[in-house]
């Protein structure tokens, strides 16, 4: 089973910085969208970036516009989102995810279907 692997996360206050990482290394990435999820217990899993697979187009939600940025460093086999001015909102869990078919559409960004690969999850908790 490819994997993905997840590393960064922790505790910051607000207005600080985190950055995920998401390592790759089984994919192939032009054939692959890479997203970055984030949950809340009790809350529905929120799509809050992708990368596109070939033409590095990017999406973000409203809610982590100008803070957060997704990236992709092929030759690493890595997907970064670097997270900065953090709020106390953004605790969550943040998952990535790997999935042959577009994430993100029209309307915005779509969970991942079921055969999407998925890291294990890091938390991110932000202080005020």
């Amino acid at each position: 089973e490819v994997q993905l692997v997840q590393s960064g996360g922790g505790s910051v206050r607000a207005g600080g910085s985190l950055r995920l990482s998401c390592a790759a290394p089984g994919f192939i990435f032009d054939e692959n969208d890479f997203g970055w999820y984030r949950q809340v217990p009790g809350k529905e899993r929120e799509g809050i970036s992708a990368i596109h697979r070939t033409d590095n187009s990017t999406y973000y939600a409203d809610a982590v516009k100008g803070r957060f940025t997704i990236s992709r460093d092929i030759s690493k086999k890595t997907v970064y989102l670097q997270m900065n001015n953090l709020k106390p909102e953004d605790t969550a869990d943040y998952y990535c995810a790997a999935d042959t078919a577009f994430l993100v559409e029209p309307s915005g960004m779509r969970q991942p279907r079921p055969r999407a690969s998925w890291g294990q999850g890091t938390q991110v908790i932000v202080s005020s």
